[in-house]
């Protein structure tokens, strides 16, 4: 899987959770110890704000050139007071102490500006504005990052439990308001409890984010997550250069299925076999006349145009 998205194209991926299960932590050594991460390729591994967690974390970045430490803490007032028994303060405090900790260990053990950090309020969408500003500001000041760095802050859509457009306006109220924006990444990561994961990334995308999380396919907890697919090819439709090549979608649809044991659903938006596959008459006749005509249509469009295929099968 992993060298499928080197194959693919991402430059940044999330590799694990090395402090929640040896199997984790074991791949993340075999990455950095075998060389299998390409020199253009960052690494990055996920943790909880918790002080054990993050030393073991830091074990096993030991020797890679370069990486970014993923911390998080949940930022509801669902999660802090019903979950951890806190309160915003203590939220705070416990961030905050995360991220020094990150700071001082990652340059103990493995050197001076190697480990860059990622951020997660976790839960966003369902925290107080208010507030994610207030832990996000203060995780940047304690992270007190060097003149060419940046700190990316993921504002996710733990539980989607708004609409496309609510999540826009909340990261566009962010970006607006945040202190420290042109030091900072701003990235998406949507859930897709109702369905609408791309579509909330897109809008919070011309919201003004810089970087998108997902998975291939959309797998992922309940509903999943964004389908990176999904959304690259979508924004390769708009004519936007993603960088990423899905030339051969049907072997990498093959391989996911494979490596996962989920089979894709037949109609699956560009990776279900049937996504091109018309059983209606009048559909057919329509997509048949296009074809004989297709030279023609798209000199009368400007590009492709065929009755009911909205992007190329080939």
């Amino acid at each position: 899987y992993f060298k499928l998205l080197v194959q693919i194209g991402f430059k940044e991926i999330e590799v694990g959770f090395p402090s929640a299960s040896e199997d984790d932590f074991s791949f993340t050594r075999r990455l950095i110890e075998e060389k299998l991460i390409p020199d253009d390729v960052t690494i990055s591994v996920l943790v909880q704000s918790r002080e054990h967690l993050i030393k073991r974390t830091v074990e096993s970045l030991r020797g890679v050139k370069r990486a970014v430490i993923h911390a998080y803490i949940a930022t509801s007032d669902l999660h802090t007071e019903h979950v951890f028994g806190m309160n915003r303060e203590s939220v705070i405090t416990t961030a905050v102490d995360a991220v020094k900790l990150i700071r001082s260990e990652t340059e103990r053990v493995i050197g001076k500006g190697v480990i860059g950090l990622e951020f997660s309020p976790e839960e966003f969408t369902d925290t107080d504005q208010d507030f994610a500003l207030r832990i996000c500001e203060a995780v940047f000041e304690a992270w007190a990052p060097y003149e060419d760095e940046k700190i990316i802050f993921n504002l996710p859509m733990t539980v989607e439990r708004r609409l496309p457009n609510e999540y826009a306006d909340m990261i566009e109220d962010f970006l607006n308001r945040f202190k420290y924006r042109t030091r900072s990444i701003v990235s998406l990561h949507a859930h897709n409890d109702m369905g609408c994961a791309v579509a909330a990334s897109m809008m919070a995308l011309m919201a003004g984010a810089d970087r998108v999380e997902g998975t291939l396919l959309g797998h992922g907890e309940r509903t999943g997550n964004l389908d990176l697919i999904t959304m690259a090819l979508d924004l390769e439709y708009l004519g936007i250069d993603t960088g990423l090549d899905f030339s051969n979608l049907p072997d990498i649809v093959a391989t996911v299925e494979d490596v996962t044991g989920i089979p894709v659903h037949a109609r699956h938006p560009y990776s279900g076999e049937l996504v091109f596959t018309a059983f209606s008459g009048s559909h057919q006749d329509a997509i048949n006349k296009g074809f004989v005509k297709k030279e023609q249509l798209a000199e009368r469009f400007g590009g492709w145009k065929i009755p009911y295929l909205h992007v190329d099968p080939s």
